[in-house]
């Protein structure tokens, strides 16, 4: 049992230790990082100086509170476009996501009441492929990374581009990036009126 005794061999299992525990990070798997990101709705905004003649039959003039003084109004609410339920692949998985267009015309993805497993690399990634039982495709199309994923737990909003096509990506996965995983996605379908 020389071999055992050998600093080579002990500077080996250091070094393999080491790589072990910076891919895998398994005290991620007792950590948690909750995030709760406000709605990106609608948002109050200064509305114009009111004109100085009285208001017809006694009514505040727009932009004017009951009293009569300059209010604050609020911009329309975001729409949402497409949203689905998340469905667990490598990792326990559950949450909403949906797609909004806010009123200036930009779009955002928000998982709300996300619940997955903490893991390293993780990353939020619109895909053109279909939401299935196996954890492995999503990466084997077009893909659109949209950042880190903030949490693991709670609800967040994600910027998606300009120029994204949203007629062709129609899923959103927590994706591990390290193991090429989905830890859980969800289908994107358009939101019944």
């Amino acid at each position: 049992m020389k071999l055992l005794r050998h600093p080579v061999t002990w500077i080996t299992a250091a070094v393999v230790f080491g790589v072990a525990m910076y891919l895998f990070q398994p005290w991620r798997l007792f950590t948690t990082v909750e995030v709760n990101e406000p709605f990106p709705a609608a948002v109050a905004v200064p509305s114009a100086e009111p004109s100085r003649s009285p208001s017809a039959q006694g009514q505040p003039l727009p932009g004017q509170s009951p009293t009569g003084q300059a209010g604050v109004g609020t911009a329309p609410a975001a729409t949402v476009l497409l949203s689905g339920n998340f469905r667990t692949h490598e990792h326990k998985t559950t949450g909403v996501a949906k797609v909004l267009r806010l009123p200036d015309g930009r779009r955002v993805l928000r998982i709300e009441r996300l619940s997955t497993s903490d893991g390293p690399d993780l990353r939020v990634w619109l895909s053109d492929q279909p939401v299935t039982d196996s954890w492995r495709t999503f990466d084997d199309g077009a893909y659109l990374e949209l950042g880190h994923l903030k949490g693991n737990k709670g609800n967040a909003n994600y910027a998606i581009p300009a120029d994204a096509d949203l007629d062709s990506l129609t899923s959103v996965s927590i994706w591990c990036k390290r193991f090429s995983v989905s830890f859980g996605a969800a289908a994107l379908t358009p939101e019944n009126r």
